[in-house]
């Protein structure tokens, strides 16, 4: 069964196509779509974002949701876009990249492609490349442990006073909320994980989250918030931190024993991404726990990951909406001079053996 938001959305998107909103160009308020559909405000929300997120409509604080102006096709922009990511070839950046350089290339644009392996120093060292690029239009980019303070934005700066534009991806810094970014509903996706355990009948959910990026702190919140909101226990044993430098600890025996060891008296555990999911599940495997009956994974992403585990991953996914493309428009949107507001891309889940 599709979450409530995605019926509202796909409601909306119907009402759109057969031209109920055509003459005015205005959907109805949050307010009144919350008390058309029954739903709370934070459903509606989800339900705008997946439109705007297909181009339908676009929404600004204020102002409510407005459908976009269906033009001629643009013009081919031939423009110098780069695209920095924290990896290239690891876990779902394939995909990611993949939706990237589809859109881009379809509009002239060819991507020059750096990875930072989420080091601000390498980070530095690209951007001051970047900013020796002539004729360099934009950058897509995904920040390098958006948690922290970040020294680099000095050279930001210099690259939005040389009239570059920006698009983030992923995660973001507070410093530079004014520009535009494409980014997943983690907070929200932290929440729906812990309900949906709650709704198997798991009291005690443990998590395993990371620290350094704001995904990793934006789904830890979720789930604390959801924890509080459910009345389950809270205990700080039953959550587990890691960073971008202790990524390989999840190779380990050892390390996993005690993570594990920590998790007594749990049932579940939420984990921040398939990656760190399918080292937990064949550990647990080795030690004959059964998966979900003695204790259930769940997880994010939905990346091939998931299907590979030794128990399939119930893992949440964006869909059909990639986010490499939705960055991509993004910024060619921003190229042409429109004016662009930030994307959250709702999860959905997709249920599988190990929840």
């Amino acid at each position: 069964m599709a979450p409530k938001y995605q019926s509202v959305a796909d409601s909306l998107r119907q009402e759109i196509e057969n031209g109920v909103y055509s003459g005015k160009r205005l959907l109805p308020t949050e307010q009144l779509l919350c008390q058309r559909f029954q739903i709370s405000r934070q459903t509606v929300r989800r339900a705008l974002s997946v439109l705007e997120g297909e181009g339908l409509i676009t929404r600004r604080q204020g102002s409510g949701s407005r459908l976009r102006e269906r033009m001629e096709p643009a013009p081919l922009l031939n423009c110098t876009v780069a695209v920095v990511t924290t990896y290239i070839n690891d876990y779902i950046f394939p995909r990611i990249l993949q939706g990237i350089e589809t859109i881009l290339t379809a509009n002239g644009s060819a991507p020059l492609l750096f990875a930072t392996q989420n080091q601000v120093s390498i980070e530095r060292k690209i951007l001051q490349t970047l900013l020796t690029i002539k004729d360099l239009n934009g950058v897509l980019i995904e920040g390098s442990k958006t948690v922290l303070p970040n020294p680099n934005l000095d050279l930001y700066q210099k690259l939005i006073d040389q009239g570059v534009h920006l698009v983030f991806i992923n995660g973001t810094y507070p410093e530079l909320s004014s520009i535009p970014s494409v980014l997943a509903d983690d907070y929200g996706g932290g929440q729906m994980l812990v309900e949906f355990l709650h709704q198997k009948g798991h009291q005690n959910i443990a998590g395993i989250f990371k620290s350094d990026d704001m995904q990793g702190t934006l789904r830890y919140s979720g789930y604390i918030q959801a924890l509080r909101t459910l009345g389950l226990p809270m205990e700080d044993g039953q959550v587990c931190w890691y960073h971008t430098e202790a990524r390989k600890s999840f190779r380990s025996e050892a390390f996993l024993d005690s993570v594990l060891h920590s998790f007594q008296g749990c049932s579940a555990i939420v984990c921040y991404n398939d990656e760190v999911a399918i080292r937990v599940i064949t550990h647990l495997k080795k030690r004959n726990i059964r998966i979900p009956e003695d204790m259930a994974v769940v997880s994010f992403d939905n990346s091939q990951y998931s299907e590979l585990a030794p128990v399939r991953i119930t893992s949440l996914s964006h869909g059909a909406q990639n986010l490499g493309e939705l960055a991509a428009d993004l910024m060619l949107r921003l190229l042409r001079g429109e004016q662009c507001s930030s994307v959250v891309v709702p999860w959905l889940r997709m249920e599988k053996e190990s929840g």
